[in-house]
């Protein structure tokens, strides 16, 4: 992908590179709506983490997460799921969520 196709590309604490590619944002805002005016936050939730952990059924993928306790809503942790592929990775979605997993 050209970097037409990237908003943003972070560089995690492990050094990992990170990227939001367009359509990724798009289906963000269209599932996740809440999170039309966080795109700040995915960045430093991906920069600064209160914990990463995987996803049981694929080693390739990531979940970051971060609090943010002056939230209305209950759900305080935002979620970062990201999938390495081939050297690089990308955000697939992101929202927030009651507790870690």
């Amino acid at each position: 992908m050209n970097n037409d196709d990237t908003i943003f590309e972070v560089v995690d604490r492990y050094g990992r590179k990170i990227q939001l590619r367009k359509d990724a944002w798009k289906h963000i805002m269209c599932e996740h709506p809440e999170l039309i005016n966080y795109l700040q936050f995915i960045e430093e939730t991906l920069k600064g983490p209160t914990k990463i952990t995987g996803f049981s059924d694929d080693e390739n993928v990531k979940y970051y997460y971060r609090y943010y306790k002056n939230r209305k809503s209950p759900a305080k942790y935002l979620l970062v799921i990201v999938k390495y592929l081939n050297g690089i990775a990308i955000i697939i979605t992101s929202y927030f969520v009651k507790n870690i997993k």
